[in-house]
């Protein structure tokens, strides 16, 4: 149990962390160049990662489809959306939009996978969702009016779970590091023509050496380390498990986002982040249980 906590508390703090960090990088650089440059390093890094340790690299042809489409639903597609979502939705918010994950991809797990959904989990769910429920009427007109960002993010989460149940559901002839290099690979492959076109390289300025730093991280931590991360457990644990006890992760977003963005504090806000630390804590006894 220990070691699931601490690989929970991991890529709960870095996925978190990442949020502000995106916040600040778009203050510099634009959201398609982000993301092509940290597919494209992340992709690298990796390869070399994988060659050090002799991982397989060669994907077998039965594989190739499956890789290119849970790579771009979980990297591309995730990863593009929520930093569009980001310019147009307050962080804070953002991050807690984009978690109803959890719950798309339970049932999706539900239906597709065929795990059970315990009563534990189940609770967990309804606990989450209340949550981020009382999150949206803080400024559920404001929603109304502009949809754009809240539908941008909520498209995120439907990526990102339809990535996981593909992560899940494929009997992979790869390991979990090896599958994450292709993944990288894919989506810098498609991302690339897009900043050509909509950000040309030329016309754009270097960013600061603060931003140089915050993109490191953001590279190495959240993307790099938390994705094979994530690989191996979701490889490890049930669907539904591994997915709402990621919600550590809107915990840290929601208040690094305070403190380094200035986003406003409310009671809405501490009364979905007490509503997600309870789910947290169902779903990692049931976690314990059902694996001992």
């Amino acid at each position: 149990m220990l070691k699931k906590l601490s690989a929970f508390v991991l890529i709960g703090v870095f996925w978190g962390l990442n949020w502000p960090a995106v916040k600040f990088l778009l203050s510099e650089m634009p959201p398609l160049t982000i993301r092509a440059v940290s597919f494209t390093t992340a992709a690298s890094t990796l390869f070399i990662v994988a060659i050090f340790f002799k991982q397989p690299l060669r994907l077998d042809k039965k594989d190739l489809v499956p890789t290119a489409v849970v790579g771009l639903l979980l990297i591309f597609g995730f990863n593009v959306l929520t930093t569009f979502g980001q310019l147009l939705v307050e962080t804070s918010k953002a991050v807690l939009i984009a978690y109803t994950m959890p719950s798309i991809t339970a049932i999706l797990a539900t239906v597709y996978l065929g795990e059970k959904l315990s009563k534990e989990l189940l609770l967990a769910l309804i606990v989450a969702m209340i949550g981020l429920a009382v999150l949206a009427s803080e400024d559920f007109t404001l929603l109304i009016k502009e949809p754009i960002g809240p539908l941008i993010m909520i498209s995120a989460a439907i990526s990102w779970a339809l990535g996981n149940i593909g992560l899940k559901s494929i009997a992979w002839s790869i390991p979990p590091l090896s599958r994450t290099v292709w993944f990288f690979a894919i989506s810098s492959i498609v991302i690339w023509p897009f900043v050509f076109i909509f950000e040309p390289i030329p016309e754009q300025k270097l960013p600061s050496s603060e931003i140089l730093s915050i993109l490191t991280f953001h590279i190495l931590g959240p993307m790099i380390f938390c994705y094979i991360l994530w690989s191996i457990l979701i490889a490890n644990l049930p669907t539904t498990v591994a997915a709402i006890s990621a919600l550590v992760a809107p915990v840290v977003g929601v208040i690094t986002s305070i403190v380094f963005l200035g986003d406003d504090i409310s009671w809405q806000k501490s009364v979905a982040l007490s509503a997600i630390v309870f789910s947290i804590a169902i779903t990692t006894l049931t976690s314990d249980t059902q694996n001992s």
